[in-house]
């Protein structure tokens, strides 16, 4: 039976997560203490903005910030490849002393041009971190690990951002000292952010003799392509882009959404922070489990679906309010009943921007070659920094066209329904992914013993028993990697599950006395899978049981051993038989509710058998004893929908 595996917050006590994870939080909650105190500071303090309008100053800000991810990425990823990463992050928190230093003067001084400089600087040691932050968490945390991983990554930066902007907001207030206490403030947390980064473990390497490219722009258009060489990676970096894009819209609109829409103070515009980071980190740690520890890509609909269906309703939920006199407070604001629909909204929103962001971060850590993976995430930040700079002009240019910002939202919501279905009709993996998902926590009571066995790369066979018209679907949902299945031809002339199993680009196969032409392209697309490393699975029995017992194996296995002698992975379908979607009673899918929702139905897997030793005999021995373990091994009761 398979060991338990630690949840995501187990990391916490680990040395190769725990260092890493508190340096990059006090990373983020610095950036982000130094930003909106000098913003609050140029805003209200008298002088401060030396001369300088201050709401030129206050874009000046965020341009400065992000200014360094399109020039610097390109160079950032490299370095990230080409060094050890342990020393990378190292050196970038050492200069985040050295700009925190250079603050001190300017916060204290009251010194813009300082600040500003600071800013840029800051933005700087970003976009150094950036490929290091998550190309370091696939070489230290397994394939099991890794969407806990990235939650917890997820939850503690929007922790962090919320932090500190609140303590930022706190601190420069403080009459008198505000600054100075400031100054302080950013410096010490900068030597602890160093202090946590000495403890990081060594991550070597994975490119020592790569050769820098110094000049940014030839550099970027080189990222971009690699990136684009993995189609399903580089599509995955538009949607992470995407999802910057519509954050950037909500995040941004809040201090005029508070004022102009729900007439509230500058209280109930940072409580709207709060909700949303609240949101997007209550997401990003619910995909552990709900993806049951795996990277598992069929919550991204799923999370382009609730973005969407949120941010249309927040548009109706805000679009009647009306409000004179002055501002609310925060407790007036609570007081009426329709704000916390409002809420409700923005927190809905936000998390499942969570389950839509993390399961594609961790793809990319997983489907990225170790060789380059770094400068693939620096083409990420330099999308994600694109795509926030056309946010940002999209909404100027349509609030000054006359739309309101809740008209602003029902715009952004509307647009993630074309731009969320048109990546997911470009990589159909996800959709394939969420059918799955939806089929294993919704249908059936999916639970899967011995899936350590599935290998996590390289080429292999699986086989196993053929029980119904979903079992394709089951198998996708527990394995990590795509597959590719060799189904009998007539399963592609059953509506809706047709169209899917060629959307999952299936390889049908007939008799070869029937049809020898489509026998043959079966073995030879077979092939052609297992030559590019992949996953392929084989129903042995060639048809879908009609009575419930194991029928015969068929040589078809052996001859794909003969040109690619792979491992082969014997699994077995536990208590599928009598579902809706068998052929008990001679009919499959007549009885919708013949055994109810929640359904309980188990996968085993067991250990490979090398190539050399495979038999069809040997093969059904193996899948019949998997099918004789004593369920209860398998189908642990938990509350439907939850992983093991």
């Amino acid at each position: 039976m398979s060991q338990p595996h630690p949840n995501q917050f187990a990391l916490l006590a680990q040395r190769r997560f725990a260092p890493f994870f508190w340096t990059q939080f006090l990373g983020a909650g610095n950036d982000n203490l130094f930003k909106f105190a000098f913003t609050v500071l140029v805003t209200y303090g008298t002088g401060a903005a030396g001369g300088l309008e201050p709401a030129l100053v206050v874009q000046l800000i965020a341009a400065l910030f992000i200014l360094p991810f399109l020039l610097f990425s390109a160079t950032s990823g490299q370095l990230a490849d080409k060094f050890d990463k342990a020393r990378l992050i190292r050196l970038v928190k050492t200069l985040e002393i050295v700009i925190m230093v250079i603050a001190l003067y300017g916060f204290t001084q009251r010194h813009v041009p300082s600040l500003l400089a600071c800013t840029f600087l800051l933005g700087l040691h970003s976009t150094l971190f950036g490929p290091v932050k998550y190309a370091y968490l696939p070489q230290h945390l397994a394939e099991r690990e890794l969407t806990g991983g990235n939650g917890m990554v997820e939850m503690g930066t929007f922790v962090a951002i919320l932090l500190g902007n609140v303590a930022g907001g706190l601190l420069i207030a403080l009459p008198g000292t505000g600054p100075t206490v400031v100054a302080w403030s950013c410096l010490g947390v900068a030597v602890l952010g160093r202090v946590a980064a000495q403890f990081v473990p060594s991550a070597p390497a994975t490119d020592p003799t790569l050769a820098i490219n110094w000049n940014p722009f030839t550099e970027t258009w080189r990222n971009l392509r690699l990136a684009h060489g993995q189609l399903v990676v580089f599509r995955s970096l538009l949607g992470i882009s995407w999802m910057w894009f519509f954050g950037a819209v909500f995040l941004t609109q809040f201090p005029a959404f508070a004022k102009d829409v729900l007439g509230g103070n500058e209280q109930v515009a940072s409580l709207l922070l709060v909700v949303f980071s609240v949101g997007i980190a209550i997401g990003s740690l619910l995909c552990e489990t709900l993806s049951r520890r795996h990277v598992e890509i069929g919550l991204v609909p799923l999370g382009a679906l609730g973005m969407s269906v949120f941010a249309i309703d927040l548009y109706f939920a805000s679009r009647g309010l009306a409000h004179g006199g002055a501002a609310l407070s925060l407790a007036q604001f609570a007081g009426v009943g329709a704000h916390w629909r409002v809420l409700a909204d923005l927190l809905l929103l936000a998390l499942f921007a969570g389950l839509y962001s993390v399961p594609m971060y961790a793809l990319i850590q997983l489907r990225a070659p170790a060789s380059h993976r770094s400068r693939i995430i620096a083409a990420n930040n330099i999308l994600n920094a694109l795509f926030m700079i056309a946010s940002a002009g999209m909404a100027a240019l349509l609030l000054k066209a006359g739309v309101t910002v809740p008209q602003l939202f029902l715009i952004t919501g509307l647009l993630n329904v074309l731009v969320a279905g048109y990546i997911f009709l470009l990589v159909p993996e996800y959709l394939l992914r969420f059918v799955a998902w939806v089929a294993t926590h919704l249908v059936y009571r999916f639970r899967v013993r011995g899936d350590e066995h599935i290998p996590a790369e390289g080429a292999a066979i699986l086989v196993c028993n053929h029980v119904s018209f979903v079992d394709a679907v089951l198998l996708m949902a527990a394995s990590p990697r795509p597959i590719a299945f060799i189904m009998d031809h007539r399963i592609f002339r059953i509506p809706v599950l047709g169209a899917l199993f060629r959307l999952a680009k299936a390889i049908p196969i007939a008799p070869q006395k029937e049809d020898p032409a489509t026998y043959a392209r079966a073995f030879e697309r077979a092939r052609a899978v297992l030559d590019a490393g992949d996953l392929l699975c084989i129903f042995p029995e060639g048809a879908i049981t009609r009575d419930g017992s194991l029928g015969e194996f068929k040589g078809g296995v052996m001859k794909l051993l003969e040109a690619n002698p792979v491992p082969v992975v014997p699994l077995a379908l536990q208590n599928l038989w009598g579902s809706f979607f068998s052929r008990i009673e001679g009919d499959a899918m007549s009885k919708p509710f013949r055994r109810g929702l929640f359904s309980p139905v188990g996968l085993v897997a067991d250990t490979p058998v090398p190539a050399a030793q495979v038999s069809p005999t040997l093969l059904r021995e193996r899948v019949a004893a998997l099918l004789a373990a004593p369920r209860d091994e398998v189908l642990r009761p938990t509350a439907p929908g939850l992983g093991p």
